[in-house]
C-alpha cells in the first residue's frame, strides 16, 4: 500500500537541463519509480547520449531560455499524443564573481536561464496539465533560495525568485488540479560545483558548515523528487523542500 503511493508507472515527466548532474539523476530515479523520461537539453548528442542510459527514455530539445521555442517544442510534444504529467524545471547555471565587479551581461544570463526558463517552460507544460486537471511541476531552487554567500549574490537572487516563482505557480494553479513545488539542494557533487570540490579550503569549510560533513551524492535528491511527484504529494502545494544535510538548519 505505501509504495503505491509513490508509483509513477503511466505518467510521463521531462526533466529540463538533464544531460548531466542533478538533472540526469533525477531523470533516472523517477524512471526507477515507474515514470516515462524525456531528456532536455539545447545539445541534441549529449541528450541523446544522456537518454541512452535510461531505458525508454525520449529526448526533446530546446534551449529553456527562448519562449517560442519552448512552446513550440512542448505544444508539438503534446500534439504527438504523449502528455506531459510531471516538469523536473532544473536546467540552471552558475557564474561567481564579487558583486561590485560582478558583469552585467552575466547578471541578465543568469536571469534567463535560472529565471525565465522556469516561467517559460512551467507555463508552456501548465496550459496542457490545466487542460486535464492534473499535473506536478518541481522547480529546482538551491540552499542559496534561503542563504547567500559571497560572490554569487545574482545567483542567490535568481534561485531566491525560483522560490517565489513556485510558491506563485501553486497560487494560480492549485485550483486546477496541479501540484507546484520546489527542491532546494544543499552543496552537492555535480559538475556545476567542480571547482568548489577542488578547492581545499573550500571544501573544508563546506563539510564543517553542514551538520552531515559531507557533499551531497545526487541519487540523494531522488526521494524527494519521487515523492514531490506522486500521489503521496497530492496535498503539498506551493512548499520549498530543502535537501541540504543539514545547513540551513544550523548556524
Amino acid at each position: 500500500m505505501t509504495h503505491s503511493m509513490f508509483d509513477l508507472t503511466g505518467r510521463r515527466a521531462l526533466v529540463t537541463g538533464a544531460s548531466q548532474g542533478i538533472g540526469l539523476a533525477l531523470a533516472r530515479g523517477l524512471a526507477k519509480a515507474g515514470a516515462a523520461v524525456v531528456i532536455n537539453g539545447r545539445d541534441e548528442a549529449r541528450a541523446r547520449a544522456a537518454a541512452a542510459t535510461i531505458p525508454g527514455a525520449e529526448v526533446l530539445v530546446f534551449d529553456v531560455t527562448e519562449h517560442e521555442a519552448v512552446r513550440s517544442a512542448v505544444d508539438g510534444f503534446e500534439a504527438r499524443g504523449l502528455p506531459i504529467d510531471i516538469l523536473v524545471n532544473n536546467a540552471g547555471i552558475q557564474h561567481r564573481a564579487p558583486l561590485q565587479d560582478f558583469p552585467a551581461e552575466e547578471f541578465e544570463r543568469l536571469l534567463q536561464a535560472n529565471v525565465a526558463s522556469v516561467f517559460h517552460v512551467g507555463q508552456a507544460v501548465a496550459r496542457h496539465m490545466i487542460a486535464r486537471g492534473r499535473g506536478r511541476i518541481i522547480n529546482i531552487a538551491s540552499v542559496q533560495t534561503a542563504l547567500a554567500r559571497p560572490g554569487i549574490a545574482p545567483y542567490t537572487a535568481t534561485k531566491g525568485a525560483v522560490g517565489n516563482l513556485t510558491k506563485g505557480m501553486a497560487t494560480d494553479w492549485a485550483r486546477h488540479g496541479l501540484t507546484c513545488n520546489a527542491i532546494a539542494p544543499g552543496y552537492f557533487e555535480t559538475p556545476l560545483n567542480a571547482a568548489l570540490m577542488a578547492d581545499p579550503e573550500f571544501d573544508a569549510w563546506l563539510k564543517k558548515r553542514t551538520p552531515a560533513g559531507r557533499w551531497g551524492k545526487v541519487e540523494e535528491l531522488q526521494g524527494a523528487c519521487i515523492f514531490l511527484a506522486s500521489e503521496a504529494a497530492s496535498f503539498v502545494n506551493g512548499h520549498i523542500l530543502y535537501v541540504d544535510g543539514g545547513i540551513t538548519a544550523s548556524l
